[in-house]
């Protein structure tokens, strides 16, 4: 993990930053400062933004913040793109919905893409900085938090599979003193090879989950709990779906299904008159 961290910062700190400039500049005559201008606004937003995020979350490294406004600088770039080459603001509504609607789909499958790249960004931040891990030992009746939400252990019951046999352990979610969800988590073991698993139990909560997993049991008759909060770990899998889609919707681009015309054939030069020999 940190070779992993280290590397990946290094590699992506640089991508991320330039990204957004890509769409502004055209090819071989790009106007690095005109970018900057454009995308200056859109960086003081995506700072703020990430401020507020920072805060809600209840505080964290301070990276994070530089991490989080990474990727909202993305998702906002691949919007203020599109923005500026539909000229809103400049011009009368129905005048820049009609040059926004006539841009090619490669220009929106680009923003989806780049957008997709800072929603994997923020997910990724997100779950790093502030993911909660609880290792505890449970009772039935009692109670632990996680990522806001009570957790109340109902107790064990044993259940018999197809090819397995497991002891299962029911909790009940509830946020602010309302049943919000329940799960069931497992010790199972199939039989046949005596190979032991874990069956955690997950829930999802807007783009952010809960997993519950159970350990050993203690000799005064509890069990050993796992609990994992990952806030926006959705966010990492979606932004990959969006990175997807935009390559879809670039592909879909007339421009790239209309075939090259052909080169006319180049008329054949008359043959050269043979030469008589000289009399």
């Amino acid at each position: 993990a940190p070779f992993f961290n280290l590397t990946f910062g290094l590699l992506m700190a640089p991508l991320i930053v330039i990204v957004p400039f890509g769409p502004m500049l055209a090819w071989k005559r790009g106007d690095l400062l005109g970018a900057l201008q454009r995308l200056y606004v859109v960086a003081g937003l995506a700072f703020l933004a990430a401020l507020v995020f920072f805060y809600i979350e209840h505080g964290g490294p301070v990276l994070s913040v530089l991490g989080l406004a990474a990727g909202l600088f993305l998702v906002l770039g691949a919007v203020a793109d599109l923005w500026y080459r539909a000229g809103i603001g400049k011009m009368a509504g129905h005048l820049a919905w009609r040059r926004l609607s006539g841009l090619p789909r490669s220009a929106f499958g680009t923003a989806l893409a780049h957008a997709g790249l800072g929603v994997t960004v923020l997910g990724i931040v997100a779950v790093t900085t502030f993911e909660t891990e609880h290792v505890i030992e449970m009772k039935p009746g009692q109670v632990t938090e996680a990522g806001g939400y009570s957790l109340h252990f109902d107790g064990m019951q044993p259940a018999t599979g197809p090819n397995y046999t497991e002891d299962r352990g029911h909790f009940t979610i509830r946020r602010a003193g309302v049943a919000v969800a329940d799960t069931w988590s497992a010790k199972r073991l199939y039989t046949a090879r005596q190979m032991p698993t874990t069956e955690a139990g997950i829930l999802t909560f807007g783009l952010s989950q809960l997993y519950v997993s159970l350990g050993d049991t203690t000799k005064d008759g509890g069990i050993v709990v796992r609990i994992w909060w990952k806030p926006f770990i959705l966010c990492i899998w979606g932004g990959a779906v969006f990175m997807a889609f935009g390559g879809l919707v670039s592909l879909s681009d007339r421009r790239l299904r209309v075939g090259a015309p052909r080169r006319k054939a180049k008329p054949a030069r008359p043959a050269a008159p043979a030469m008589e020999p000289a009399e």
